[in-house]
């Protein structure tokens, strides 16, 4: 295990890795607030709440919080019923205390209870659709938000239509930023490596930033056809021209709204939503985490939803735990919570200091950045380790990938969910009931915890026992029987009578019943 990082060494870290996560972040805010339908500055605000709130009363080192892109059906919808985005507001608030009260009553245990093959297969997952998601916008093709992890695109495409006509239609710009970046972020990482200072102290991240500003302004000046000017082709952050302007963004939540019962449904469902995907992130989170740390789940919920009850009294967007800011964050080599902290103070100030100068860069640029996070969570070695577990991981695992590519982020978890819960009921039937028969004597000896789900099993190896036959039950290393169990015992030892077969019980029917609650 490596030793916890020093606190004046993470600081080092730290600061550049905010800076990179405050470049993935600053897109991925606005395009969830333009999809969302609600105020792009909504967006900033939600990034700002989670980056200089949640980042402290959160007990995770390396997660990073902000507006979800698998709440944006959600919001939309919510909006329409509601009808206006104040009154929105007002159920991000409420669900932000009924986050509170979860995490207060210990609800976070909950992520436990997802499978190690589905938390890979869902970093997986996620890695492999950043990067089919990203590939439109590294050839010039912005028709979606460059946050999007959904299959279904809302111009009636798809992931993979969308890589098609991407490729039809290349923009030679951006092609030619993109490229440039991925391979100065290889390259920088690869002399990372080698210990040259500069290449350590500088993100790769930002200098691919850096470029990709600088090469546009030399296609403006020397090849104007290559020369990005297009706004869907660039960071489109709102500008204040005076600090009246700044303040008249935020928005008040509309709380005569209270007695409507869609404004409680509303929040209770976004509360539920929110929650699942915070606790799937931080098992994420940790698992991503160099320093094998582990984060207490329920503090975190109730971290969240203090987020939450603040980003929607300011206007902002409901926050949770997110898996892309929090990638970046790790492969940029954070340490600790300050680095989550500084890209939420640089959210800040560049909507109040530097709009101007972050709408110059090109949506390719980053693009490449993600999509180099992205192959890192879903590389081949990843495959090839859970591969050699065997395949009641690698189904799961391999389940979960799919279904979060062609549908969701929390699709995709159930289904890994439901996938490896199978292979768990799998496990528990095979081989809890052994029968072992010689002449007219039979051995049925119950191997493990023996539940209802062995019922079945049970019954038919008992039917299958001929008349005349001497039959001992062993329960001894079964260390519970399931009433239902039982039950089939008992019925098998009324019929026994009538075919001439003995039954003797040996540890089932005293030692093995657990008393009821």
């Amino acid at each position: 295990m490596s030793p916890l990082p020093n606190r004046s060494v993470s600081l080092k870290h730290d600061g550049p890795a905010g800076l990179v996560v405050f470049l993935v972040a600053l897109p991925l805010c606005l395009g969830i607030a333009h999809a969302s339908g609600a105020p792009l500055f909504a967006g900033i605000i939600a990034g700002i709440v989670g980056g200089c709130l949640i980042s402290m009363l959160s007990g995770s080192q390396v997660s990073v919080s902000g507006p979800a892109a698998g709440l944006v059906v959600i919001v939309v919808t919510a909006i329409q019923t509601l009808g206006s985005y104040q009154a929105f507001l007002a159920a991000v608030v409420l669900c932000g205390v009924i986050q509170i009260g979860l995490g207060v009553a210990g609800a976070g245990a909950i992520g436990d209870y997802v499978p190690n093959s589905v938390i890979k297969g869902m970093l997986a997952g996620i890695g492999l659709v950043i990067v089919l998601k990203q590939i439109p916008h590294a050839l010039g093709q912005d028709l979606d938000w460059i946050g999007d992890l959904s299959f279904l695109e809302a111009d009636h495409a798809n992931t993979l239509s969308a890589i098609f006509t991407a490729a039809v239609h290349v923009l030679d710009g951006p092609l030619v930023i993109s490229v440039l970046s991925v391979v100065t972020l290889i390259g920088w990482e690869k002399l990372a490596k080698g210990g040259a200072r500069v290449f350590t102290v500088v993100p790769g991240s930002v200098v691919v930033v850096v470029l990709g500003i600088l090469v546009n302004q030399v296609f403006r000046v020397v090849t104007p056809g290559l020369y990005i000017s297009e706004p869907q082709h660039l960071v489109d952050l709102p500008v204040a021209e005076s600090f009246s302007d700044l303040v008249h963004q935020f928005t008040v939540p509309d709380f005569s709204a209270v007695a409507d019962p869609n404004l409680w449904a509303i929040g209770l469902t976004l509360a539920i939503v929110a929650s699942i995907e915070s606790l799937l992130s931080l098992e994420a989170a940790d698992r991503l985490d160099p320093f094998k740390r582990i984060s207490p789940p329920s503090r975190e919920l109730w971290a969240q939803g203090a987020g939450n009850v603040v980003s929607g009294l300011l206007g902002g967007l409901p926050v949770t735990s997110v898996v892309i800011r929090t990638s970046a964050n790790v492969y940029a080599g954070a340490r600790t919570w300050v680095a989550a902290f500084v890209h939420g103070l640089l959210l800040l100030a560049s909507a109040l200091l530097i709009p101007h100068l972050l709408n110059q860069v090109p949506l390719a640029s980053l693009a490449a950045i993600l999509i180099m996070v992205g192959y890192k969570l879903t590389k081949p070695a990843v495959y090839q380790s859970v591969y050699r577990l065997g395949m009641t991981q690698f189904i799961p695992f391999l389940v979960t990938v799919m279904a979060i590519v062609f549908t969701d982020l929390l699709k995709g978890v159930l289904l890994g969910l439901a996938c490896g819960l199978f292979f768990v009921l799998r496990s528990n039937h095979r081989d809890a009931v052994t029968v072992v028969t010689r002449n007219k004597a039979c051995l049925i000896r119950l191997n493990k915890d023996v539940t209802f789900l062995n019922k079945n099993e049970l019954r038919t190896k008992l039917r299958a026992i001929e008349g005349g036959t001497d039959v001992l039950i062993d329960g001894t290393k079964a260390p519970y029987i399931d009433r239902d169990i039982l039950e089939v015992v008992e019925d098998f030892q009324k019929m026994a009578d009538h075919q001439g077969i003995s039954v003797e019980l040996k540890h089932v029917a005293g030692k093995t019943l657990r008393p009821e609650r």
